[in-house]
Protein backbone atom coordinates (compact mmCIF):
# COMPACT_ATOMS: atom_id res chain seq x y z
CA UNK A 1 0.00 0.00 0.00
CA UNK A 2 0.88 3.73 -1.06
CA UNK A 3 2.26 5.64 1.76
CA UNK A 4 0.84 8.95 0.52
CA UNK A 5 -2.18 10.96 2.21
CA UNK A 6 -3.51 13.50 0.01
CA UNK A 7 -5.88 16.68 1.30
CA UNK A 8 -7.88 19.12 -0.38
CA UNK A 9 -10.11 21.82 1.22
CA UNK A 10 -12.92 23.86 -0.80
CA UNK A 11 -15.81 25.89 -0.62
CA UNK A 12 -18.57 25.36 -3.13
CA UNK A 13 -21.28 28.39 -3.91
CA UNK A 14 -23.36 25.27 -4.40
CA UNK A 15 -25.95 22.40 -1.45
CA UNK A 16 -24.08 19.67 -0.69
CA UNK A 17 -27.14 17.60 -2.27
CA UNK A 18 -25.84 18.78 -5.59
CA UNK A 19 -22.39 18.16 -5.20
CA UNK A 20 -23.12 14.64 -3.31
CA UNK A 21 -25.42 13.92 -6.69
CA UNK A 22 -21.90 15.03 -8.54
CA UNK A 23 -19.31 12.19 -6.83
CA UNK A 24 -22.18 9.61 -7.50
CA UNK A 25 -23.65 10.64 -11.13
CA UNK A 26 -21.49 8.30 -13.71
CA UNK A 27 -22.20 11.43 -16.38
CA UNK A 28 -21.49 14.08 -13.93
CA UNK A 29 -18.36 12.15 -12.84
CA UNK A 30 -16.99 11.67 -16.62
CA UNK A 31 -17.66 15.19 -16.79
CA UNK A 32 -15.84 17.01 -13.77
CA UNK A 33 -13.37 14.12 -12.41
CA UNK A 34 -10.59 13.78 -15.41
CA UNK A 35 -7.91 16.30 -14.67
CA UNK A 36 -7.43 18.29 -17.52
CA UNK A 37 -5.96 16.63 -20.75
CA UNK A 38 -7.59 13.13 -19.83
CA UNK A 39 -11.27 11.94 -20.59
CA UNK A 40 -12.96 9.59 -18.42
CA UNK A 41 -14.90 6.58 -19.17
CA UNK A 42 -17.00 5.51 -16.23
CA UNK A 43 -17.80 1.54 -16.88
CA UNK A 44 -19.59 0.62 -13.91
CA UNK A 45 -21.17 2.54 -11.01
CA UNK A 46 -23.39 1.63 -8.39
CA UNK A 47 -23.68 3.94 -5.58
CA UNK A 48 -24.92 1.97 -2.51
CA UNK A 49 -22.67 0.84 0.48
CA UNK A 50 -21.11 -2.36 -0.80
CA UNK A 51 -21.68 -1.24 -4.34
CA UNK A 52 -18.78 -1.17 -7.27
CA UNK A 53 -17.11 1.44 -9.46
CA UNK A 54 -14.99 1.02 -12.42
CA UNK A 55 -14.02 3.80 -14.77
CA UNK A 56 -10.64 4.59 -17.07
CA UNK A 57 -8.94 7.59 -17.36
CA UNK A 58 -7.22 8.55 -21.52
CA UNK A 59 -4.81 10.66 -21.77
CA UNK A 60 -6.03 12.67 -25.03
CA UNK A 61 -2.63 13.25 -26.27
CA UNK A 62 -1.11 9.79 -26.45
CA UNK A 63 -3.72 7.65 -25.99
CA UNK A 64 -3.16 5.58 -23.98
CA UNK A 65 -4.82 4.83 -19.88
CA UNK A 66 -5.27 3.25 -17.17
CA UNK A 67 -8.22 2.02 -15.19
CA UNK A 68 -9.42 1.41 -11.42
CA UNK A 69 -12.31 0.64 -9.73
CA UNK A 70 -13.30 -0.10 -6.19
CA UNK A 71 -15.95 -0.55 -3.71
CA UNK A 72 -18.42 2.19 -1.90
CA UNK A 73 -17.87 1.47 1.60
CA UNK A 74 -19.62 4.40 3.92
CA UNK A 75 -22.49 6.35 2.00
CA UNK A 76 -24.59 9.37 3.85
CA UNK A 77 -26.43 11.27 1.87
CA UNK A 78 -25.17 14.73 1.29
CA UNK A 79 -22.87 14.12 4.33
CA UNK A 80 -19.94 11.56 3.52
CA UNK A 81 -18.83 9.12 0.47
CA UNK A 82 -15.87 6.76 1.57
CA UNK A 83 -15.06 4.21 -1.18
CA UNK A 84 -11.84 2.16 -1.87
CA UNK A 85 -9.78 2.37 -5.34
CA UNK A 86 -7.20 0.32 -6.92
CA UNK A 87 -5.26 0.58 -10.21
CA UNK A 88 -5.42 -2.13 -12.67
CA UNK A 89 -2.16 -1.60 -13.79
CA UNK A 90 0.28 -3.76 -11.44
CA UNK A 91 2.97 -1.21 -11.67
CA UNK A 92 0.35 0.96 -9.00
CA UNK A 93 0.02 -1.34 -6.12
CA UNK A 94 -2.28 -1.65 -3.39
CA UNK A 95 -5.73 0.37 -2.26
CA UNK A 96 -6.19 3.64 -2.03
CA UNK A 97 -8.59 4.76 0.24
CA UNK A 98 -11.04 8.48 -0.78
CA UNK A 99 -13.15 10.00 1.89
CA UNK A 100 -15.38 13.09 1.02
CA UNK A 101 -17.21 15.24 3.42
CA UNK A 102 -19.60 17.77 2.84
CA UNK A 103 -20.93 20.74 5.60
CA UNK A 104 -23.59 23.26 4.27
CA UNK A 105 -22.11 26.43 5.79
CA UNK A 106 -23.43 30.29 4.90
CA UNK A 107 -22.12 30.38 1.03
CA UNK A 108 -22.64 26.74 0.15
CA UNK A 109 -21.13 23.92 1.17
CA UNK A 110 -16.98 22.92 2.56
CA UNK A 111 -15.65 20.28 0.65
CA UNK A 112 -12.76 18.08 1.91
CA UNK A 113 -10.68 15.34 0.25
CA UNK A 114 -8.84 12.87 1.78
CA UNK A 115 -7.17 10.39 -0.34
CA UNK A 116 -5.01 7.30 1.98
CA UNK A 117 -2.89 5.15 0.06
CA UNK A 118 -1.87 7.06 -3.47
CA UNK A 119 0.86 4.33 -4.45
CA UNK A 120 4.58 5.86 -4.21
CA UNK A 121 5.16 5.64 -7.85
CA UNK A 122 2.86 9.00 -8.46
CA UNK A 123 4.39 11.55 -7.11
CA UNK A 124 2.12 13.41 -4.44
CA UNK A 125 2.43 16.93 -6.20
CA UNK A 126 0.61 15.11 -9.26
CA UNK A 127 -2.05 13.77 -7.31
CA UNK A 128 -2.69 17.92 -5.80
CA UNK A 129 -2.55 19.16 -9.67
CA UNK A 130 -4.56 16.69 -10.92
CA UNK A 131 -7.28 16.73 -8.36
CA UNK A 132 -6.95 21.07 -8.42
CA UNK A 133 -7.97 20.83 -11.85
CA UNK A 134 -10.84 18.06 -11.49
CA UNK A 135 -12.02 20.59 -8.63
CA UNK A 136 -12.32 23.83 -10.85
CA UNK A 137 -14.22 21.49 -13.23
CA UNK A 138 -16.57 20.13 -10.26
CA UNK A 139 -16.91 23.98 -9.37
CA UNK A 140 -18.15 24.54 -12.98
CA UNK A 141 -20.78 21.55 -12.85
CA UNK A 142 -22.63 22.22 -9.26
CA UNK A 143 -22.07 26.01 -9.07
CA UNK A 144 -24.23 26.47 -12.60
CA UNK A 145 -27.87 27.94 -12.12
CA UNK A 146 -29.46 26.94 -15.37
CA UNK A 147 -33.20 27.07 -15.64
CA UNK A 148 -35.07 24.72 -17.52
Amino acid sequence: MGTNTIRLHRVLRATPERIYRAFLDADALAKWLPPNGFTCKVHHLEAKVGGSHKMSFTNFTTGHGHSFGGTYLELVPHERIRYSDKFDDANLPGEMQVTITLKKVSVGTELNIVQDGVPDVIPPEACYLGWQESLILLAKLVEAEIPD
